[in-house]
Parts: C-alpha cells; structure tokens; sequence
C-alpha cells in the first residue's frame, strides 16, 4: 500500500477543471517513461479529485462526462500519463540522482577508450559529463539519454560502445563450477573441453565490463585461469 505520507500529486487540466490522484513517483515516473507498471500499485487513494489537498472528490458521472469512463484507474493512468508530475524538491532531486547514476553505469559497462581498448571508470565519465555541462532528465528513459550523454562527452574522452571477444581457459579443477558462471556473465561464442578436464572459450561482452569478467574467472579459479583479449 502507498502511504500518503510519501505520495504526490498527479494533474491533468481538463477545461475549466483540474483533475488530480495521488501517487507513488517512483512508479509514476516509470509509467509515464512508457515502462510497464500497474496503476494499481501505485495509486495511494483509489479516487479522483480537483483538489487532493482538500479531499474534493469527482463524483462517477462527472468522471463519464469527462474521460467517457467512470473508472478510476483508467481515469488515474490517464491523468498520470498525460498530465503533470508535482514532486518535491527533496524527490525530484532522489530522482535526478538515481537516474544519473544509471546513465553513468551504463556508460561505463559499456563503453571503451578506443585508443587503450579499455574501460572508462565511472568516475571519470562522470568528469566528462560535469565538463560538457550535459544534464539529465529525470523524465527521459536511460538508453534515450545515454544516447544524448554520449554525443556530449565524445569531444572531451575518446570514448565509443564496443563489444570485445575474450578467450579463457579454466583449468579442470574448476571447469565445472566455472562454465555456469562464465556462460551466465557473457555469451559464448564458441567453447570445448579438453582431453585433461580443462574449458576452454571465446567469449563476447560490452567492453566495459571486461574488468569485472577478469575479476570473476580469477575468483573462480583462485588466479588458475588464463585469458586473452581477442
């Protein structure tokens, strides 16, 4: 249940009337990001009003006057989906900083510098992003804005998404353990056992996470383990 204590107002004008439903933001944001998300668990008053803070309720035939619906969910989607968001400072910035940070991940996962063929750490995409002064949207999708982030920071970093192939050999103490874990993390491309219990592999992963790959085989193995970047 959403407590009304952490809810917001969502409103849509409508003619002369205003039109409002409280909700949880995180789930509204989501929903009117086109993300699939029931209405149903983020609506904290399952009622429509003109005024939330003043507790003045729609009355049914005038919701079917208006939406040509009397239901309330229905009628709450729309409001969510074509009206305003009226978040509070202290949300709207939670927001910012959560959708910043997923930019950043992203970026840095997938992303490589193509003169080193390495990874760019967060910390320094995050730099990139201060210097070519390129703000999120809270109210953007991540791959949008990554897009948008990427285009702005390319003159400051040499920087481009690149897929890398990686051959690894686990040694046959623990091959078997291993190949669950390393199929679970990138694709395989090709892969074969050897005559002595060993694995061996060619694997494919965004670039930048080839670091946390080399981190998980050598955990796997205790440092057994051999790999080549293709």
């Amino acid at each position: 249940m959403v407590s009304l204590d952490e809810a917001v107002i969502a409103r849509l004008k409508k003619g002369k009337n205003n039109f409002e439903v409280l909700v949880e933001p995180d789930g509204a944001f989501a929903l009117k990001r086109g993300e699939k998300v029931n209405i149903e668990d983020i609506i904290a008053v399952e009622s429509i009003f003109y005024d939330a803070n003043q507790g003045d309720h729609v009355a049914e035939s005038d919701l079917l006057t208006t939406f040509d619906t009397s239901n309330v969910m229905e009628v709450a989607e729309h409001i969510l989906v074509h009206g305003d968001l009226q978040l509070t400072k202290e949300q709207r910035k939670h927001i910012l900083e959560e959708k910043t940070r997923k930019v950043i991940t992203t970026i840095a996962q997938n992303a490589i510098n193509p003169q080193t063929r390495a990874p760019h750490p967060p910390g320094r995409i995050e730099k990139a992003m201060e210097e070519a002064k390129v703000h999120i949207d809270p109210l953007k999708g991540v791959d949008e804005q990554v897009t948008i982030v990427m285009k702005a920071i390319r003159p400051i970093i040499p920087i481009r998404f690149e897929e890398v192939d990686v051959a690894v050999k686990i040694p046959g103490d623990y091959a078997a353990k291993a190949y669950g874990e390393v199929a679970g993390f990138a694709t395989l491309m090709k892969n074969e056992w050897q005559s002595d219990g060993s694995w061996v592999a060619v694997v494919r992963m965004p670039a930048g996470l080839q670091n946390d790959f080399y981190g998980l085989v050598n955990h796997l193995t205790k440092g057994d383990a051999e790999t080549k970047l293709l």
